[in-house]
């Protein structure tokens, strides 16, 4: 009877410890990824820096001078 109880009770502590092992791990790869979407959200947080539609930024382009200004009279 006695090596009954040590048998389901190295049972139930073996489950426990597993689930507590894989929660941590969990926790910690969900934290690590937290932390890199962070990273992520500081380095491109100036908004001069994003190109949204990937063609460039154009408004960082000088404006031609060799256009002549129209005279309005």
């Amino acid at each position: 009877m006695s090596t009954g109880f040590f048998v389901v009770g190295a049972i139930i502590f073996s489950i426990y410890m597993y689930f507590t092992i894989w929660n941590i791990n969990r926790g910690a790869k969900a934290q690590q990824e937290e932390n890199e979407r962070r990273e992520l959200r500081r380095k491109y947080s100036n908004p001069s820096q994003i190109d949204y539609d990937g063609m460039g930024d154009f408004t960082r382009m000088p404006i031609s001078r060799s256009r002549k200004k129209s005279k309005i009279l």
